[in-house]
């Protein structure tokens, strides 16, 4: 991939990409932390991001694992908050309504489905594409599917069935 075809995907999907790891995470600032990340690993191995190899999702993919990372490190020190009663965090309002109630419904999913859901509703992949890139079989994929619909179904309106 040329210098000018990674600056034509940056412009094309960093905002697509934060507002999916955002659904994801439930965290504006750390999406936009991981996807930044992300590219920026991508950068270092540009020559080797074909076109149709799917740079994209390998960037998305990335990030979610520096996510899942990040989680696990700060895990202990977020409990010790907890415990202690400073629940003190910044937090970001979603920019309507809609998307908090979306985003509070996903945090009420495991971690796995609420992945699988994003990448097949929100970043309208497949559920082969979905297998794919969490490297589950597709019937896990379909089975957390109907599992986070099931589970979501109550917390939307029925606007926000879409999901």
């Amino acid at each position: 991939m040329t210098e000018e075809e990674f600056h034509e995907l940056y412009a094309h999907s960093v905002t697509r990409l934060v507002g999916q790891l955002y659904l994801m995470t439930g965290d504006v600032h750390e999406a936009q932390d991981v996807v930044q990340e992300a590219f920026v690993r991508a950068w270092g191995r540009r020559s080797r991001l074909l076109r149709d190899a799917g740079p994209e999702a390998w960037v998305r993919t990335v990030a979610w694992r520096l996510a899942v990372s990040r989680w696990r490190r700060r895990g202990r020190a977020a409990e010790a908050w907890r415990r202690h009663g400073s629940g003190l965090r910044d937090s970001v309002p979603a920019p309507d309504a809609g998307s908090v109630a979306l985003v509070a419904a996903l945090r009420t999913l495991s971690e796995r489905q609420r992945r699988v859901a994003v990448l097949h509703y929100v970043c309208d992949l497949s559920v082969e594409q979905v297998a794919a890139e969490t490297g589950l079989a597709t019937g896990t994929v379909k089975t957390h599917l109907s599992r986070a619909r099931a589970a979501l179904a109550p917390h939307l309106t029925e606007e926000q069935h879409g999901v």
